[in-house]
């Protein structure tokens, strides 16, 4: 994929005057860079943790596509006002490719699909099987983008992998499991890596904003034929169902998508993905401050597991640096 560093070159002309010392190592502006991208990631990871309980309340009263709709019509909303107090504008064309495959696979496919799968099956199934997503992306971008399968990226994606399993077995509730939710909640991860593998060399010829808030377009006008079941079931929902709806819009959607994309063109897909794998964790955490929600041993190990797994994939050698960007 060699064809996308000369644009990104063009279209960030401040990276040449960086200077690198003797061992090849980028000065202090990239290195400023790697704290605001870290940030970002963690801002991202905490706010798609919430979004599972927001999902579940809101699932109550809304069907998985009028759900989906709700939430990008409302981020989308939200992404074009701030859009258009910054004047960015439209994208280059050579954007809108991988703007509109990220747009209809992940903001809209895999919104009403996850949707509909977190209806069949309980939220520990549902995040084991989606946490597949991060291994699929190192793989999509292994073969589409040229990154490389790093030995501690792929140990630290292990670990993690280990504890997402523990944690989806910790919090299973009991009885059948509908093939069906677990088949919906694949194609859901399957979808989400493609979106993202779709995205990242996006972010060679726009900005984040640009890329979040297109892409938030496409899949909701990818979500219109839901739109009647969405008037119906707004007229009928509790106002709890849809503040929570608004929420996934404004916060999980418009902000951390936005913050996603910011990290994703300062890193490699594949170490991104590896950071979702905090999002279990978190989960745990949240129900345990904010639902009361004890966990228990095993869920707490499994927990631990997928930070430290995350740490392990986010590190870097002494002898080698992680590529931090064409874009840094």
């Amino acid at each position: 994929m060699a064809k996308f560093s000369a644009p990104r070159a063009q279209a960030r002309p401040a990276a040449p005057a960086a200077t690198t010392g003797a061992s090849g190592t980028p000065d202090s502006p990239v290195r400023r860079a790697q704290p605001l991208a870290l940030a970002a990631a963690g801002v991202t990871v905490v706010l798609w943790a919430s979004a599972f309980v927001s999902i579940r309340s809101a699932g109550e009263a809304y069907a998985p596509g009028a759900l989906a709709l709700g939430r990008l019509l409302t981020g989308s909303l939200v992404l074009v006002a701030i859009l258009l107090i910054r004047r960015e504008g439209l994208p280059p064309r050579a954007a809108w490719p991988g703007i509109v495959v990220s747009g209809l696979l992940w903001f809209g496919g895999y919104s009403v699909v996850l949707n509909w799968g977190e209806q069949l099956v309980d939220a520990g199934t549902a995040s084991l099987v989606v946490n597949i997503a991060p291994l699929l992306m190192a793989l999509l971008a292994f073969r589409l983008l040229g990154e490389s399968l790093a030995p501690r990226l792929l140990t630290g994606m292990a670990v993690s992998f280990a504890g997402a399993v523990v944690v989806g077995l910790s919090m299973a509730g009991g009885g059948s499991t509908s093939v069906l939710g677990v088949l919906l909640c694949l194609v859901a991860a399957v979808a989400y890596a493609g979106g993202v593998v779709a995205q990242k060399p996006t972010l060679a010829y726009a900005t984040p904003l640009q890329v979040t808030t297109y892409g938030a377009l496409i899949g909701a006008v990818g979500c219109l034929p839901f739109g009647w079941q969405l008037v119906q079931d707004a007229a009928h929902a509790p106002l709890s169902a849809t503040l929570n709806m608004i929420y996934l819009g404004v916060f999980p959607t418009a902000l951390a998508f936005t913050t996603w994309a910011y990290a994703l063109a300062r890193t490699t897909a594949s170490r991104m993905g590896a950071t979702t794998y905090a999002v279990p964790a978190i989960v745990v955490l949240m129900a345990w401050l904010l639902l009361d929600e004890i966990p228990g041993p095993l869920t707490l190990a499994g927990g631990v597991l997928c930070l430290a797994g995350v740490a392990v994939a986010r590190s870097r050698s002494r002898r080698v640096k992680d590529q931090l960007p064409e874009a840094a």
